[in-house]
């Protein structure tokens, strides 16, 4: 008994000095799933961090974190019509990568509507909360980032494959000196992602090239004046898989990165890269990863000794403060979805009601499809493991041919897998399975099912998106499977990745056809 005892509290020791001291390892990607483009800043003892959304809405979500390895979402940047409009917005446009910084008690966030408008900020002081209207910018390009230094506040972006700098003031938007080109990289194509630093007196103008595949890589100069000239670091790319080091390394495309000081003095990196899977393939887009940089006075920074990363990182951390456990399923008893759905550009509120069936999400049928560069009735969220199950159970009511209510794996508009009940001819109801690819559409299966709920089921792995059905919740039969890759970012284009989405379509403008979900399952595998 006293032996048990011991090493009870030799166990609790043992936690208590690690959440003191840190921990040696973690996992990358710190924020899974389609989140590119991340952007970094700290206010007191916390971190906040953004990322890109492109023609899904709400735009910009904003992280929060204590440790930088375990982040919580706490809300999104563009939130209102007024913010962003995205109404004629194709796949991949819409919002380009922001940038988030914190100066005297107020959040700003840059980016781009590639869209419509170019460059704008909106600020805050509670990033929780709601933030303002935009303020447009002259300085064109894409990657806008800012740097506040005394009373001024610096933008830089990349017109003209080139970066360039302008003094402005960022509450009204106006520009307050000619933009100047400071530097073109070190000759690797799209140099774009440039975020000013200053350290030990020098200013460091880190930027990404290469393009966002497998060639990107990070780069840095540095300059006695903001304005340059500014000289290369001799060892550049300091971040980058394009090696023969690194060719057959599970993490690629690393690139597009910001740079943030902790606390204890510490400097990490935050950027994005993709796993592939299924050969040269990936499907859950460019995610956010984390690596420790080591910056001595008037050096050069080295991200992880080396500029590579792995999955799992044996490094020192900061003392990890985790939040509570995830939740990845959605019975649709609360009053609003949660942060973790999105809709595909502005959403019609009134096709969409968590109140019209207590616990259910309804979902009323419109004509605008999953193929259509328009706003379909569609609410999903993002796949964020490589292997995973997703289960939904849908009804559809008042339905007329070619109504239809399901699960779909959406990359894009024209590259999507759809699992669906719908009615045919004879007014019989019946689920289909249909695979749109690029110009092709093709019906894998058709068969006859009961009214009322339908469980439909997807699993994937890093082969297969493979599909089944049950009308009992538990019994489930499997219609088919199909390649990851036909849809995967290599074969579709474009810069998302993966959602598993809930949609309702129909035939025709005269249907009163909806659907109602009763419940959204997700469930991570075990192998990842």
């Amino acid at each position: 008994m006293i032996s048990k005892k011991i090493t009870w509290l030799a166990c609790l020791l043992f936690l208590q000095v690690s959440l003191l001291i840190g921990q040696t390892t973690y996992k990358n990607p710190v924020i899974p799933g389609f989140h590119p483009d991340p952007s970094i800043c700290k206010a007191g003892d916390s971190f906040y961090l953004v990322t890109s959304t492109f023609e899904y809405f709400p735009g910009v979500p904003v992280f929060h974190s204590k440790d930088l390895v375990n982040w919580e979402k706490i809300g999104h940047c563009l939130t209102r019509p007024s913010q962003v409009n995205l109404e004629k917005c194709g796949a991949s446009g819409g919002i380009f990568a922001p940038t988030i910084r914190y100066h005297d008690g107020v959040f700003y966030m840059v980016t781009t509507n590639v869209t419509g408008g170019g460059n704008f900020i909106v600020h805050t002081t509670d990033p929780t909360g709601e933030w303002s209207d935009p303020v447009w910018l002259k300085q064109g390009g894409i990657d806008p980032s800012l740097y506040f230094e005394g009373d001024k506040c610096y933008l830089t972006t990349n017109p003209d494959n080139c970066i360039y700098l302008c003094e402005i003031n960022p509450l009204t938007g106006e520009q307050l000196s000619e933009s100047k080109a400071i530097w073109n990289g070190t000759g690797g194509r799209y140099p774009e992602a440039p975020h000013i630093y200053k350290k030990d007196g020098w200013y460091y103008l880190l930027i990404s090239e290469g393009g966002t595949e497998y060639g990107h890589k990070v780069t840095i100069a540095r300059s006695k004046h903001i304005d340059g000239p500014y000289d290369s670091n001799p060892a550049n790319p300091i971040l980058t898989h394009m090696n023969a080091n690194a060719q057959s390394h599970p993490v690629q495309g690393t690139g597009h990165a910001d740079l943030v000081q902790a606390n204890d003095g510490s400097w990490w990196m935050v950027f994005l890269a993709f796993r592939p899977q299924s050969g040269l393939h990936h499907m859950l887009g460019r995610e956010t990863f984390l690596a420790p940089v080591r910056w001595d006075r008037n050096a050069w920074p080295v991200v992880n000794g080396d500029g590579t990363v792995d999955l799992n990182m044996d490094v020192p951390t900061l003392p990890l403060q985790p939040f509570p456990r995830v939740s990845y399923s959605s019975d649709f008893n609360e009053d609003k979805l949660g942060l973790e759905w999105s809709y595909l550009r502005n959403p019609k509120s009134e096709n969409y009601s968590l109140s019209a069936r207590k616990g259910h999400l309804r979902l009323k049928a419109t004509p605008v499809s999953l193929d259509d560069l328009d706003s379909p009735t569609f609410v999903g969220r993002r796949q964020e493991h490589i292997n995973f199950t997703a289960t939904a159970a849908t009804e559809l009511f008042d339905a007329r041919k070619g109504d239809e209510s399901g699960i779909t794996v959406f990359m894009n508009n024209t590259s999507h897998y759809d699992l669906f009940v719908t009615q045919d001819a004879s007014g019989k109801r019946v689920l289909s399975l249909r695979y749109r690819l690029g110009a092709l559409s093709h019906t894998a299966c058709e068969i006859s099912v009961p009214e009322g709920n339908v469980h439909l089921q997807v699993r994937g792995d890093k082969d297969y998106y493979s599909f089944a059905y049950s009308t009992n919740g538990k019994d489930f039969e499997t219609l088919d499977k199909v390649d990851v890759r036909y849809i995967s970012s290599e074969t579709a284009g474009g810069f998302t990745g993966i959602y598993l989405g809930l949609f309702a379509s129909s035939g025709g403008g005269s249907s009163k056809a909806y659907a109602d979900f009763d419940k959204f399952v997700y469930t991570p595998g075990v192998v990842d």
